[in-house]
């Protein structure tokens, strides 16, 4: 099954830990119920990621504890 969702009405937030020379740019926009979009800020026409929340939540825990 192939789930779509409409991100052209996506409002976008840079990561914190996102460079400012041009690298390592992640962006992830908010609204979504239960998933969470995520994309290349260098290239913001091309593919998002569709992360489900909860995955998302347990994926930068992890990081915190790595950091």
């Amino acid at each position: 099954m192939r789930h779509t969702t409409e991100l052209s009405a996506a409002r976008w937030r840079k990561s914190s830990y996102s460079n400012t020379n041009g690298g390592s740019c992640v962006e992830v926009a908010d609204g979504f119920p239960g998933l969470v979009p995520v994309r290349d800020s260098k290239s913001p026409q091309g593919p998002a990621l569709l992360i489900p929340a909860t995955a998302w939540t347990e994926f930068v825990g992890s990081l915190k504890q790595q950091g």
